[in-house]
């Protein structure tokens, strides 16, 4: 039997998360997603009156797919894919893993085919822009060991972090979102980082429920040329089934020029993908109360309050800064004093220090005035 904390997490996301409406086409994209799960998705879509259309699959099938692809294969999959999705005014991706590393043995050349063709530009991008659509990791026990955590307390976690009053959030959100967007210069100080970038005139898009679970962030982009400076990242990050550790970047008038982690030389190549991959898509300030710690899941890390993260690659087209890449990753500094601290700095006004907001129009969005 499925927890009875499932259904309420189906109703938010069909509900809150995508809003569906009466004869809406709506894409389930599961990935070893539990089949009790997907019922309850597809019994709710029916319940309000709803086209469930499902692609369904799990990690060991996919790496035994595009292990030994070819560009013909992924060209068509995309294609068809994309056909499907033009059909829809929305898309659920339910996304879990029993084996963080199921990929890591896929070669390069293969995973960059499956990135082009239905990942990147071809599916994922186009589902991102057009259609309404959210993203969820299933709290599988592989997620509870990266994160340190009991498959208990991890599921505990997980239910509270992605069900919380995101209407609430979404509120406190508003003013982080003005401020930004009548900000010209960032500057963010914090051990091994110091770095300056400019975001006049790009959009500040606050992310509240609508697109992912858990969610938690105000994203923009900065100016693709504006950023100098030196970035040291302390999470770890996983890639294309690969973990990195010690991150850090140095940039000249926008690009990384010199960077390092425990993969040099593996990170050097996604870097190198195209030219794109060495400019920033995304700079974004995490929110949410719950998610306090990394857990080697982008998904969750990205939202931890008191965090940013800056992201080489391709940039959003509801904040576009004019990057485009195969590449979007997701890196994330941790600013709160147990993780060393720091400061954010807008328009050299001191904006949050050590994780905290500290400018009156911002105290709500910390997590005391969140949970």
């Amino acid at each position: 039997m499925s927890d009875p904390r499932w259904k309420n997490l189906a109703d938010v996301l069909i509900d809150y998360s995508i809003k569906l409406r009466n004869e809406e086409v709506v894409v389930i994209f599961a990935m070893d997603a539990p089949d009790e799960m997907v019922a309850l998705l597809i019994k709710k879509i029916y319940d309000v009156g709803g086209i469930p259309l499902l692609v369904s699959s799990n990690e060991r099938v996919l790496r035994a797919y595009i292990k030994d692809t070819n560009e013909a294969t992924m060209r068509i999959y995309g294609e068809v894919e994309l056909s499907m999705c033009k059909r829809a005014k929305a898309a659920i991706f339910l996304i879990g893993s029993s084996n963080l590393t199921e990929l890591s043995d896929v070669p390069d050349e293969k995973m960059n085919l499956y990135v082009k063709y239905r990942q990147g530009p071809v599916v994922f991008d186009w589902i991102v822009n057009n259609l309404k659509w959210v993203l969820l990791n299933w709290p599988y026990t592989s997620l509870a060991q990266a994160a340190e955590m009991s498959t208990e307390a991890f599921e505990d976690f997980f239910f509270e972090s992605c069900t919380m009053d995101y209407s609430k959030m979404s509120l406190a959100m508003d003013p982080l979102v003005k401020l930004m967007q009548r900000t010209d210069q960032v500057r963010l100080v914090s051990p091994g980082t110091d770095l300056e970038f400019s975001i006049k005139g790009i959009p500040a898009i606050k992310c509240d429920g609508a697109m992912n679970l858990p969610d938690g962030e105000v994203f923009t982009a900065p100016v693709k040329d504006s950023i100098n400076g030196t970035i040291r990242y302390n999470t770890r990050t996983s890639y294309q089934g690969k973990v990195y550790d010690n991150i850090a970047f140095r940039f000249k008038d926008g690009r990384i020029v010199e960077s390092t982690s425990s993969r040099t030389e593996e990170m050097n190549a996604v870097l190198d993908t195209d030219e794109g991959a060495r400019y920033i898509g995304e700079f974004a300030i995490g929110l949410n109360p719950f998610v306090t710690k990394p857990m080697l899941n982008i998904l969750f890390d990205e939202k931890i309050a008191g965090s940013i993260h800056l992201t080489p690659g391709n940039a959003y087209d509801m904040a576009p800064n004019g990057n485009k890449s195969l590449i979007h990753w997701d890196l994330v500094l941790i600013q709160t004093k147990k993780w060393g601290g720091g400061e954010i700095y807008f328009d050299g006004e001191l904006v949050r220090k050590d994780g905290v907001f500290v400018i009156e129009e911002l105290i709500g969005l910390n997590p005391e005035h969140l949970r």
